[in-house]
């Protein structure tokens, strides 16, 4: 029996994404959000408070990049949404991760995270459900260590983690059990 838990967002796995911007002065900030994903074949929807720090650099520079967290830098992702950009300016530096400049968009590419997508800020919206980032992707870099012989990218390899929203943890991934529309094929008979 299903018992009824009330309005929550209850959604599993969420990603946990990594958006790097520069500041006015040029400082890298680094921000961990789950609300967020791809919404088409070559953009992303970012739903931010619009009072972080991140919100205003992207409205200022118009890019962002957006990297895939991997367990080796766990405890540095995991700052990044616990200390604000506007508080503490130098949250990025404090982690000892690196950043150079992406050669596509005004944004950081932090180079520890295996995958990077170079994001140009399409739309801003503001609406009574609060502040999206529609961001399309101009790039993506990814280390040779997490490619397949085929060039692509190996979730196995990747060693990323989600975001639990119903207990606020972090679970590995990358367990291959399926082919996505292949699976489910037996049905089609």
């Amino acid at each position: 029996m299903k018992k009824d838990l009330g309005v929550k967002p209850y959604l599993y796995p969420m990603p946990v994404l990594m958006i790097a911007t520069y500041g006015e002065d040029g400082t890298v900030d680094v921000m961990n959000m789950a609300w967020g994903g791809i919404c088409a074949n070559n953009m992303v929807a970012l739903n931010i408070d619009e009072d972080h720090k991140t919100s205003e650099n992207i409205k200022k520079r118009g890019a962002f990049t957006l990297s895939i967290a991997d367990i080796a830098h766990l405890k540095e992702s995991d700052f990044f949404g616990i200390a604000s950009g506007n508080k503490m300016p130098d949250k990025f530096q404090r982690t000892g991760m690196h950043a150079v400049p992406s050669t596509r968009v005004d944004a950081p590419v932090v180079e520890e995270y295996p995958v990077t997508l170079e994001c140009k800020a399409v739309e801003l919206q503001q609406t009574a459900y609060g502040f999206r980032v529609l961001g399309e992707i101009v790039n993506v870099l990814a280390e040779e260590s997490v490619l397949d012989e085929k060039g692509r990218v190996d979730p196995t390899k990747l060693n990323a983690f989600v975001f639990d929203q119903f207990q606020s943890g972090y679970y590995a991934i990358g367990e291959k059990v399926g082919q996505a529309w292949k699976s489910g094929m037996d049905f089609m008979k």
